[in-house]
């Protein structure tokens, strides 16, 4: 079944092809063939049958990808096109062998694209690479152990240590982890939300008590209006096409905020419908507001005085009054604030017409029931807990919380990153889960928050933090400012990755490192009392099992609970009552574990077990009522601050190409923005070349122009005139992420700024 050592070509830059123009319509037969071809060159027929026809349905497997949503009726074929990707990506035969530790130095790889270094194969052994070599060498399972445990037990205090988590780990596993970490003696657990949605978490913490989506997947189809800001459904969680078609053709409006034009937010071709295939498919945007980047806190402020202007002018029709007197404070102090709002300003730091304002505010105005959606383009903005705020301020004041059809809808972008929140991961836990765990395994968790992503890196740099563990992920390829974070990781005295393929961070170690190969979670986990499953949380916080369906590429691997089950009893077996032998011979006593401390849970083994799995409460959603100090959900006032370009530069965004899930490459062509062969690549406005005398095809250097004066830059990348907002510019990331620098945060969250970079372009030659 398995296959050794691939030659896979890297790019090659020069071959670079540009269409010129974006796409106005996105899946359709291409979506078929894109997702069907990789899987059957990659798996063949039946591996490939095995597992794209249990992706995401009730006795298979979740899709590793994005986090959307199941529908109650699943069809045959319930994945989209990235998905089939990603599931090719983990599930393909081909593996790594023992040879080509030896054939391939580190320094050697270090050198390789992220493409490369996954299309080599699934990881299969544990593998070593001690101080002061530059090979990585096959070790046995209970070697790599207790390489672990000794550093750990080793360093003179726990809080020297970091543990990463990533979003595709399951919740058992996820439960396990940080029980093992609390149990060593550190709540040090950065995690990929602190990259990506830790905006949103804030916010909405503070205003409605809770940092989920108060929505279900079945109220967008019952929404009055849709607002989709900052994200790019088409690539990025393709399945959420299907879903705002179903609203369309139940009569919702849906209104696009985004500094690009997507093409999965224009119009969407469903191939499992015969319009989708032969026809002209949905049209999806109403409006499409063409927003620079940065400026989404302004128009929120701009639409809610409409609304409160509304009010005034016919007062007692607009506002929901009963709602908000029995559910909201703040309301006087939010319209005594907004009135001073600054048309001018708002208008500058948005790059909208005022007409263009006023037809969101109309058709906000109109609509009953209004859902608002967001991601990372949210997220990742100096001001990005601010805005989301201001998404709350929007929603309340016509009572948009807590009824059907309505609420706020932040989209996580990988598929369990909201469970592993759920079950404990993060270093800001509240006391009433660490009283919990510590009743139920009789010890004293920590109390000192931990370090998030950013300041993990800031501890390596200055030697406080001499141990990383990842559990999945690639903490550095992911991270903002990308030298410091490889810098700062060298320092570290031992990294550890528990991963399925090769990344960057197998490259950038510490002194020493193990790579610790783990099961995928499409193929089937084997233990002792029988095969196991795990459990994950989507996005509107609905949690369901998740069965393997193929055999493993090769004996011997662990699963993540397995592993991270050895790797506490060596480290600390002992400190807790925790069972870790039986909790990996049998998963039912983990979610045992988990119903007595994690609130929702309880019964978790029979809920987890019932058709579609279980819906955890939302009290915003479930009976509007608000865990906040006053118990209500509070509006709140934000001062307007807009991203400022110096003349001479522009505003970046990272971004995904359409052939990428997260740092992770499937390949080099970006179809939806006309672009094949490469990724070295900045769009740019068209007009705005013509202000700064560049051409369309010129080369560049991308340089950061941040006070500090540390060189930041991309070098010798392709212009691409593309219709972006003016004055706003783009690279994909993870590449980008070399731009940002670490201390450019969100202000509150720390997620990495990594969607208001200024840049100036220089001509090359």
């Amino acid at each position: 079944m398995t296959r050794e050592n691939p030659k896979v070509e890297e790019a090659d830059e020069s071959e670079l092809e540009v269409s010129g123009h974006p796409k106005t319509w996105a899946a359709g037969v291409p979506g078929v063939y894109h997702s069907m071809q990789p899987a059957l060159k990659h798996m063949g027929v039946g591996r490939a049958g095995k597992t794209l026809l249990a992706l995401n349905q009730k006795d298979g497997f979740d899709c590793m990808s994005c986090a959307w949503p199941d529908p109650g009726h699943r069809k045959t074929f319930e994945f989209c096109e990235n998905g089939a990707k990603a599931v090719t990506w983990e599930a393909t035969p081909v593996v790594i062998g023992s040879d080509f530790w030896a054939e391939h130095p580190v320094s050697e790889l270090r050198k390789r694209s992220e493409y490369w270094l996954g299309m080599q194969g699934r990881l299969t052994e544990p593998v070593y690479r001690k101080a002061g070599e530059d090979h990585y060498r096959p070790v046995s399972w209970d070697e790599a152990f207790r390489i672990v445990a000794d550093k750990l037990k080793s360093l003179p205090s726990p809080d020297e240590a970091a543990f990463y988590t990533s979003g595709r780990t399951s919740n058992e596993a996820a439960f396990l982890y940080q029980l093992f970490i609390r149990a060593y003696g550190t709540n040090n657990l950065p995690d990929c939300s602190n990259m990506c949605h830790e905006s949103s978490g804030w916010a909405m913490g503070q205003t409605i008590g809770i940092g989920k989506a108060t929505v279900s997947y079945d109220d967008f189809g019952k929404a009055d209006l849709i607002i989709i800001m900052g994200q790019n459904p088409g690539t990025n969680h393709p399945r959420m096409l299907t879903a705002l078609e179903e609203a369309k053709e139940a009569g919702c409006s849906i209104v696009a905020v985004n500094p690009l034009p997507e093409a999965g937010l224009m119009r969407y071709k469903n191939p499992q419908k015969v319009k989708g295939i032969i026809g002209r498919g949905t049209d999806l945007a109403d409006q499409f507001l063409q927003i620079r980047i940065g400026g989404d806190m302004a128009l929120l402020q701009a639409v809610s005085k409409r609304v409160l202007d509304a009010e005034a002018a016919n007062p007692g029709t607009v506002l929901d009054h009963a709602f908000l007197e029995e559910h909201c404070e703040g309301l006087e102090e939010l319209r005594a604030h907004l009135a001073n709002l600054d048309d001018a300003a708002v208008l500058e730091a948005t790059g909208l017409r005022a007409e263009e304002i006023d037809e969101l505010a109309a058709r906000y105005l109109a609509a009953d029931k209004v859902i608002i959606t967001w991601a990372m383009g949210v997220t990742q903005q100096k001001k990005g807990v601010a805005t989301i705020k201001e998404i709350i301020n929007l929603l309340l004041l016509r009572g948009n919380i807590g009824k059907p059809g309505a609420g706020a809808s932040p989209i996580r972008g990988h598929s369990n990153v909201q469970g592993d929140r759920t079950m404990g991961i993060w270093e800001q836990m509240p006391p009433a889960f660490m009283d919990a765990l510590g009743k139920e395994f009789n010890f004293e968790p920590p109390r000192t928050h931990g370090y998030d992503a950013v300041e993990t890196v800031r501890r390596m740099a200055d030697g406080s933090i001499k141990a990383f563990i990842a559990l999945g992920g690639n903490f550095v390829g992911a991270i903002s400012d990308t030298t410091a974070a490889e810098a700062a990781m060298e320092k570290t005295e031992l990294s550890v990755q528990i991963s399925t393929k090769l990344n960057r961070s197998h490259t950038v170690t510490g002194t020493e490192a193990l790579i610790l190969p783990t099961l995928g979670r499409s193929e089937i986990d084997r233990q002792e009392t029988g095969p196991q499953f795990v459990s994950v949380e989507d996005t509107v916080c609905a949690v369901h099992a998740s069965h393997g369906t193929v055999e493993p590429v090769a004996p011997g691997l662990l699963s993540e609970v397995a592993i991270v089950c050895r790797m506490a009893e060596a480290t600390v077996g002992g400190r807790t009552t925790a069972d870790w032998a039986g909790f990996e011979k049998d998963y039912d006593l983990i979610r045992e574990h988990i119903s007595h401390v994690v609130n929702g849970c309880e019964d978790y083994n029979r809920k987890i077990r019932q058709d579609g799995g279980f819906i955890l409460p939302n009290g915003p959603r479930d009976s509007r009522t608000f865990h906040t100090p006053t118990g209500k959900a509070i509006l709140t006032v934000n001062e307007l601050e807009h991203v400022q370009r110096p003349e001479g530069t522009l505003i970046l965004q990272s971004m995904r190409s359409h052939d990428q899930f997260n740092t992770t490459i499937y390949g080099h062509n970006d179809r939806y923005r006309g672009i094949k062969k490469g990724r070295e690549v900045v769009f740019v406005n068209p007009e705005d070349l013509t202000e700064l005398g560049i051409a369309d095809g010129d080369h560049v250097d991308v340089r950061g122009v941040y006070p500090d004066n540390v060189e930041r830059v991309l070098r010798n990348y392709r212009v691409v005139s593309y219709p972006s907002a003016r004055g706003c510019a783009a690279a994909y990331y993870p590449e980008a992420n070399v731009l940002v620098p670490l201390e450019s945060v969100a202000e509150g969250s720390q997620t990495p700024a990594s969607k208001a970079v200024i840049v100036k372009l220089e001509p090359v030659g």
